[in-house]
């Protein structure tokens, strides 16, 4: 079971700790991983993707993902700027942070998992950096990594209030994924 996950962001949304942080939460749960970004001189502001893959056997590829399993996208305005369901797979998810999902399109046989994940942010964390929230609707809908394993990685990278505020954050889209099934 090889599965690749694509997240696209914005330089300074934490894209790429999303991925680290997801690829340890993996390993925590006895999953071989890996994480790394594609960005070269990208500035504030900017797109990015990150990328990580999840398997039962050691990951022996460090090219980029070029056909995800999954998109994390969490940005929603880089749908007008960026193909982010490029080279998604049949039956793909997309983990998309949005309050209007009715207006997105995705290929045909993809399936969309909208969570409001900048409220959420700014509700429990107080910013708009909806990173950590997109890893619990990630967790949530694909059941791939497990809660507890993401708030421990969490509160571990984070510390002290802005890891147990995350982690609040992150159970919160977690359910939010959950239900809406």
């Amino acid at each position: 079971m090889l599965k690749e996950i694509r997240i696209h962001g914005r330089g300074g949304q934490g894209s790429v700790t999303a991925a680290e942080v997801l690829a340890k939460a993996a390993f925590r749960d006895g999953l071989m991983s890996q994480a790394f970004p594609a960005f070269g001189s990208e500035r504030m502001g900017a797109p990015v993707r990150a990328f990580c893959r999840l398997s039962d056997r050691p990951v022996r590829t460090r090219a980029e993902v070029h056909q995800p399993d999954f998109c994390i996208v969490q940005d929603p305005t880089l749908l007008e700027t960026v193909n982010v369901f490029e080279g998604l797979k049949p039956g793909g998810v997309v983990i998309l942070n949005s309050e209007k999902p009715e207006t997105v399109k995705v290929p045909q046989g993809a399936v969309l998992k909208a969570v409001h994940g900048t409220r959420i942010a700014m509700e429990v964390i107080g910013r708009p950096i909806p990173n950590m929230v997109m890893l619990g609707a990630f967790a949530g809908s694909t059941g791939l990594v497990s809660l507890d394993a993401l708030k421990a990685v969490i509160c571990e990278r984070f510390g002290g209030k802005v890891g147990d505020l995350n982690a609040e954050a992150v159970e919160k889209a977690y359910k939010a994924a959950k239900e809406s099934k």
